[in-house]
């Protein structure tokens, strides 16, 4: 695949939802976005240039369209894509070649060969998950093990025949290989929150108390449905704040607890991070 256009259509042809994105070639960045500012872009060639969630494609004469006489690289809508049973699709996006072989390795598994793009510092990993999983763009225990991230339902990656900045083509490694089912080590260090230990206590110090209440709260966000999570966290975070007070636990450590559980459950983390600090504000801390 030489360039965007036969890259993205490869894609649809094997049932993956493209869209537009900026080319590092252009002019200036032809994203979009609210709060991105083109003119000013210098992180080139991964930009939308449409609401992709929604302005995606999977028909052939659209692709041609869209990429046929215009300079831009290819995404891939991941929430589209559904697998020959009805699986969702979850990539995974290593900064350095080995990276997930070694992951695999900490967990006591080995890495499965799975549908790969090469990317200009390492892999997009293919596979396909079950659908009733909540699965987001966290990375659960996975965090601090693993150098990339994961691509979940609500993100997108750049497909094969994109240009990366630097110059290097993102490239399928095996046209022929599909994606596989994500072994069972991923998918469970994936739901397993990461939540930071209390502090350490200095020797005699009382011991104290909300750390299982925190625990509680965390596994709430997990498990907060969709069209409810913003409030979930919300409420989940003003809980932990008030406890964290009468804990003395560092509130640090209970909003990387929520960011983490929030994102696992599907939101971004600005999105996160946004009610966190709206809900410390409520609970009393300094603004």
């Amino acid at each position: 695949m030489t360039d965007a256009l036969s890259g993205a259509l490869w894609l649809v042809r094997h049932g993956f939802a493209v869209f537009p994105v900026d080319h590092p070639g252009g002019d200036r960045c032809a994203g979009i976005g609210r709060g991105h500012d083109a003119a000013a872009c210098v992180d080139r060639g991964k930009h939308p240039c449409v609401p992709f969630t929604r302005a995606h494609t999977l028909d052939e004469d659209q692709v041609r369209r869209t990429f046929g006489d215009r300079l831009r690289n290819v995404g891939v809508a991941i929430g589209a894509v559904n697998g020959p049973a009805e699986q969702q699709l979850l990539v995974v996006d290593s900064d350095r070649p080995g990276a997930l072989e070694d992951a695999a390795g900490a967990f006591g598994s080995r890495h499965t060969p799975t549908m790969r793009v090469t990317t200009a510092k390492g892999y997009h990993d293919y596979y396909w998950a079950p659908a009733s999983l909540h699965l987001g763009n966290g990375l659960g225990a996975l965090r601090g093990k693993f150098d990339g991230d994961v691509r979940g339902p609500r993100g997108y990656v750049i497909g094969p025949g994109s240009v990366h900045a630097s110059g290097i083509m993102y490239e399928l490694v095996d046209p022929e290989q599909p994606p596989e089912p994500a072994p069972a080590w991923l998918l469970t260090a994936l739901q397993a929150p990461a939540v930071p230990p209390s502090p350490r206590r200095p020797a005699g110090a009382p011991a104290r108390e909300g750390g299982g209440a925190l625990v509680g709260l965390v596994r709430a966000v997990l498990n907060a449905r969709q069209g409810n999570r913003n409030s979930c966290l919300y409420w989940a975070a003003c809980r932990a704040f008030e406890q964290a007070v009468q804990s003395q636990l560092d509130p640090r450590a209970v909003a990387g607890a929520l960011v983490n559980a929030a994102t696992h459950a599907g939101l971004t983390e600005a999105e996160a991070r946004t009610t966190i600090a709206s809900a410390y504000r409520s609970a009393g801390g300094p603004r």
